[in-house]
């Protein structure tokens, strides 16, 4: 596999999908049974009862271990490449299960990044971010994910293709202006910076 590193090694995508469009599907079928949410940003406003849709909009669910492992083997064994080619990050893992994000017509995520940067949790520590692209290129407008740096628009992903980043680099998914964006992103970490 041929990745193309952007910034400075800060990030890199695959040159070719990962996932065929059947892969791309039946994640998104085994996404839906899983149980949907609301994404949310911070504390739900006890006051209000509401979710702060000020800074995002989309539905998540969570990806277990052990209902796709096969998934789980091919983002891991492409991220161990893509850190040994471009981040150099020591003792990389998955650390968290995988995320199914939506978004509609009008969900957007605003300017975030993936790290705490307070280091308030124990190792391992969030590094690299992933987002491999699930719809099809031509089934939804808008939704850019841009990065606060220099050319902050990576190249358009197509379906089942991944980019990994530093999670410590500051981006966004524009509002979705037609259609469904769905994505399915994570995290991997490993021991504190020195």
């Amino acid at each position: 596999m041929i990745f193309e590193p952007k910034w400075k090694s800060l990030m890199a995508n695959t040159t070719a999908p990962i996932f065929s469009p059947e892969q791309c599907q039946d994640i998104v079928n085994i996404g839906h049974q899983q149980k949907q949410e609301e994404a949310q940003v911070g504390h739900k406003d006890r006051k209000e009862g509401n979710y702060d849709t000020k800074k995002r909009i989309t539905t998540i669910s969570w990806i277990p271990f052990k209902v796709m492992p096969d998934m789980y083997q091919i983002v891991e064994r492409t991220m161990k490449q893509v850190n040994g080619n471009h981040f150099g990050y020591e003792g990389m893992t998955i650390t968290e299960p995988a995320q199914f994000t939506e978004y509609p017509k009008g969900g957007f995520y605003d300017w975030h990044i993936d790290a705490d940067v307070n280091c308030i949790y124990e190792p391992p520590v969030r590094k690299i971010s992933m987002t491999i692209l699930l719809s099809p290129v031509d089934s939804f407008e808008g939704g850019d994910l841009e990065f606060m740096t220099e050319g902050n628009k990576p190249p358009q992903l197509l379906q089942g293709q991944a980019i990994f980043f530093c999670s410590l680099l500051r981006h966004r998914v524009n509002k979705i202006k037609k259609g469904i964006r769905r994505s399915l992103v994570m995290w991997f970490g490993g021991p504190p910076f020195k």
